[in-house]
């Protein structure tokens, strides 16, 4: 385990973008291009609020896409506890049941800590605790598309559920909340996970900002 006594030894980089935009492959090819056991990653998405208590059609109606679904005072508490050389217990929420499963993950702190999610940058406090700040940009018919392959699969919708998920919050949610944070962003990377020589530099900064910590 890496002990971190202080940020200083410590880098932690924010990368957000809309639903579908290819964060994850792009997080995938950063932990790739690391030294093995120098990554811990933190996804936003397990810092949604337990929703387990409504109806199933209360479920249908909640907004994953506005900044109030997540617990970001938890999500803050758990990166001052990695800051500070304590591991957490990163919480798992279930789409398919809108609650937080009683088991957890351990997360430990490491050189490097990736925060991601597609309002990774949209709390003040938390980009204040960002050393690189990422969005990852991609073309909204793109990212549509893999929005209907990922929730049919993964997420229990049919193909019109996503669609009109979509027309109702996706959509209009990303334009009001998640493009606006782009503004706050060190590097920005078009076409997501399909851009190497992005993703390169990307890494190249990495490395760099590691050597001289």
């Amino acid at each position: 385990m890496y002990i971190c006594k202080n940020k200083l030894h410590m880098l932690i980089i924010g990368i957000a973008g809309g639903s579908g935009s290819g964060k994850t492959t792009v997080v995938r090819e950063i932990e790739r291009g690391l030294p093995k056991d120098a990554v811990s990653i933190i996804s936003l998405d397990s810092y949604y609020k337990d929703n387990g208590h409504l109806s199933d059609e209360e479920k249908k109606k909640i907004n994953f896409d506005h900044p109030s679904s997540f617990e970001f005072k938890l999500l803050n508490k758990h990166l001052d506890d990695l800051i500070a050389g304590k591991s957490i217990e990163m919480p798992i929420y279930s789409y398919v049941t809108c609650a937080r499963a009683k088991e957890t993950i351990t997360v430990e702190p490491k050189k490097i800590i990736i925060v991601e999610g597609i309002m990774a940058l949209a709390n003040p406090t938390l980009r204040k605790k960002l050393d690189i700040k990422v969005f990852v940009d991609a073309d909204s018919d793109d990212r549509l598309m893999r929005i209907i392959g990922r929730d049919v699969v993964e997420r229990g919708r049919n193909y019109n559920e996503v669609l009109n998920h979509y027309a109702l919050w996706v959509k209009v949610m990303h334009e009001t909340f998640i493009e606006p944070t782009k503004k706050y962003a060190d590097i920005i990377i078009p076409q997501g996970g399909q851009n190497k020589v992005g993703i390169d530099i990307l890494l190249s900064k990495i490395k760099l900002m590691l050597a001289e910590k």
